[in-house]
Formats: structure tokens, C-alpha cells, sequence
């Protein structure tokens, strides 16, 4: 039977730990590492302690090292980015403050061969002892938020103690470079396709006088919000869609048919309605979130929900140019207003200076698509001879 260190080594997989003034703990951590992994890979992120000179006397390690301190999310991605080009494939990272125990990276092996190309979390127990509330708080916002952003619910998204897959991750584009890295990195990892899960794992929080903290709270917190901010905004108006896209295959478009329409037991009036309610949402200036308001009206209105918020995806992004100037001509012809955008330069900021004449024409514009799919809708559904009470 393999020990963890030739599983690892198996795996090709490195251990790399980024460091800013952990000098008290620093050797411990890296030792207790060494028991399990040959490759240890540490990141001097521009300490200012006598951590440079305890790492000149370990030996079988590599240094990566730089003069200023530009955050763990830097340190993280030159780690990745080194590990990529020395031949790894996959990479663990652990946190020097010693929180995080050595003796759980076989959790981290056990899964990923399972698993091959997973990105796995280290999920630590919010109720553990000396816990912060801070830190229970934190996380669990950035759980909520993680989950509208990819759809995927984990329970812990904050924890450092995590392994990449190395090969699927290295042309990731990322835009920062502190504690909101390990964010960034998951959502763009899950809109990859790459999956995301966590994995149980220990953790050890010291007494409150003990503890060594990098994390500004104020400063740190808000870039959080920042980036949960862009990541929404991108996921809502470019994921989402390209996802919906994506699933628009020959297949999937039998399969909801067949369930949601075919063998419905609704009447055709009823679904079709669902259907007219679902184009009548993808017009209206609820970008991002129509399917929110289809499902929530067809709800009021006790349609389907699902055929509504399915049909609210027609406005993907390639028909968006043309839905915004239909919207523009018919405000303008109804306020009896000279409409000035064209399909050349229709834009966010020509929409935004004719608000009103863009608001009323999309309500118009929502309006005909509406009836056009109600008819089609019916006109299939009869000439398809349907029979709602179809088992």
C-alpha cells in the first residue's frame, strides 16, 4: 500500500504554503508538511520578520521569494503558476499560521482520485471551539453569494486549505490579488466546468491573544463585496444565459418538451400562457433577472413556473442589440419623440438618456412578443393534437 508521500508524488502533486510574518510558526507548519509531501513549495510574500532566514536553514524545499508584500492572493497565483511550469499537475495549499493540520491532506488525496481535476475546499467545522464569530459570519455570505454566482452550494468557500487542478486553472484570467483571490477563483473555476467541492477537514484556532491575523476587515471585507458585486452582475447577465445556451441541445430540448409540455396535464390555453408570460419577461428591463420575475408572476398568476422561467432565457445576448432598438422605435413612435438610436450605436448610455422612451417601448414591445407566442404556442399545441389528460 502507497504512503501519502508516494501518492502525492504519484499525483504530481506539490504542497505550497504562502507565508507574510508567520516566523512563530512557520518551521512547524512546514515540518509537519514534509511528513507527507517531498514537494514543498513556500511563497515569501515580502515578510518582514526573520522568516527568510528559518527558511534558508530548511532544507528539500523551494523559495519562492520577492521584496514587497502584495497579498496572499498574489502569492497564491505566482505558487500555482510556479508549480504549473515545474510539471505539476495538481497543488495544495495550506495556510503558516498553523491552523490548518498536515495529517488531513490524505482527505485531499482520497477525493481527487476519485475525482481527478476537482477543485477541493477544505470544509472546517464552524462550530469548532474559539472559532470567531466574524469568521462564521463571513463565511456564510460569501456561501450565499458563491451560490448565485455558480448555482452551487458549498458550506465552506473561505477556507486557504484547498488543491487545485493545476492544468485546467493556468490560463484563468484573475483580477486580484489579495484575500479575495480564493473567491475569484472558485466561481471562475465553477463557470469552467470545473468541479467544486468541499471536503472535510480539522482546524485550529488559538487563543484570541495567539492569533496572527493579515485580514483588514474593513478594507478586505469591502473588496470583497466589490468583486461579489461584478461576479453577480457577470454571472446574471453572461453566465447564466451562455449556460442556458449550452443546454439547448436536441436531447435536453425533447426532454423538457416531453415532461414539462407533452405530458403535462395542464391545458393547452394554461401553458400557453406560461409560455406568452416567459416572453413577455425577457423584454422587459429586468436584465439578469427574468427569470426571477417569470417565476415569481407565474406563481401569482398559478401557471407553470418552469415553462415561464424557461421561456424568459429568448432574450440571449446576441438578440439583446436588436430587442433594445425595438424597444427604442416603439417608445419613440408612441411619445411622439425622434428616436436616435440605431442598430450602429444602440448602447447602454443611449438607452439610459431616453429612459422613458425605452421603459414604455419595452412594455410594448414585451406585450406583442407575448401574444405572438401565445398564438404560436396554441397553434402547435392543436395542431399537435395534445391531449392534457395525456399519462
Amino acid at each position: 500500500m502507497l504512503t501519502p508521500r508516494e501518492r502525492l508524488s504519484a499525483l504530481k502533486c506539490a504542497v505550497i504554503i504562502p507565508t507574510y510574518n508567520n516566523a512563530g510558526t512557520i518551521a512547524t507548519v512546514i515540518a509537519d508538511v514534509k511528513e507527507y509531501s517531498s514537494d514543498v513549495i513556500v511563497v515569501n510574500d515580502g515578510c518582514t520578520d526573520n522568516t527568510a532566514e528559518i527558511l534558508a536553514g530548511i532544507e528539500d524545499i523551494r523559495v519562492i521569494d520577492y521584496g514587497k508584500n502584495k497579498g496572499k492572493g498574489y502569492a497564491l497565483k505566482l505558487g500555482l503558476k510556479r508549480a504549473y511550469e515545474w510539471g505539476y499537475d495538481y497543488a495544495i495549499t495550506i495556510d503558516a499560521d498553523g491552523q490548518h493540520y498536515a495529517d488531513d491532506i490524505p482527505v485531499f488525496i482520497d477525493r481527487i482520485e476519485q475525482e481527478p481535476n476537482s477543485l477541493l475546499v477544505g470544509a472546517r467545522n464552524l462550530a469548532a471551539d474559539n472559532m470567531p464569530s466574524k469568521n462564521t459570519f463571513a463565511n456564510k455570505f460569501s456561501n450565499f453569494w458563491y451560490r448565485v454566482e455558480t448555482g452551487i452550494r458549498l458550506t465552506d468557500t473561505q477556507s486557504g486549505y484547498r488543491l487545485y487542478p493545476l492544468k485546467p486553472l493556468h490560463n484563468i484570467r484573475l483580477i486580484t490579488r489579495r484575500y479575495e483571490f480564493e473567491v475569484e477563483i472558485i466561481v471562475r473555476a465553477a463557470w469552467r466546468g470545473i468541479n467544486v467541492e468541499n471536503v472535510p477537514i480539522k482546524v485550529y484556532y488559538p487563543p484570541v491573544e495567539e492569533r496572527v491575523s493579515h485580514f483588514r476587515p474593513f478594507k478586505d471585507f469591502t473588496r470583497i463585496s466589490i468583486l461579489n458585486t461584478i461576479l453577480v452582475f457577470y454571472a446574471l447577465i453572461l453566465y447564466y444565459p451562455w449556460r442556458f445556451l449550452r443546454q439547448l441541445t436536441p436531447s435536453n430540448i425533447k426532454k423538457f418538451m416531453d415532461k414539462n409540455v407533452i405530458h403535462s396535464k395542464e391545458s393547452n390555453v394554461r401553458l400557453s400562457c406560461a409560455i406568452a408570460l416567459g416572453c413577455f419577461c425577457s423584454v422587459l428591463p429586468t436584465w439578469g433577472y427574468q427569470a426571477v420575475v417569470a417565476a415569481i408572476l407565474a406563481q401569482i398568476l398559478r401557471l407553470n413556473k418552469i415553462v415561464a422561467a424557461t421561456f424568459s432565457n429568448i432574450s440571449i445576448p446576441p438578440l439583446i442589440p436588436f430587442i433594445l432598438y425595438g424597444s427604442m422605435v416603439l417608445g419613440a413612435k408612441v411619445l411622439g419623440v425622434k428616436n436616435y438610436a440605431t442598430l450602429e450605436n444602440v448602447s447602454q448610455q443611449s438607452v439610459v438618456q431616453s429612459f422613458n422612451q425605452y421603459l414604455i417601448g419595452s412594455i410594448i414591445l414585451a406585450t406583442i412578443i407575448a401574444i405572438i407566442g401565445f398564438i404560436i404556442a396554441i397553434c402547435i399545441m392543436k395542431m399537435c393534437k395534445r391531449n392534457p389528460n395525456h399519462e
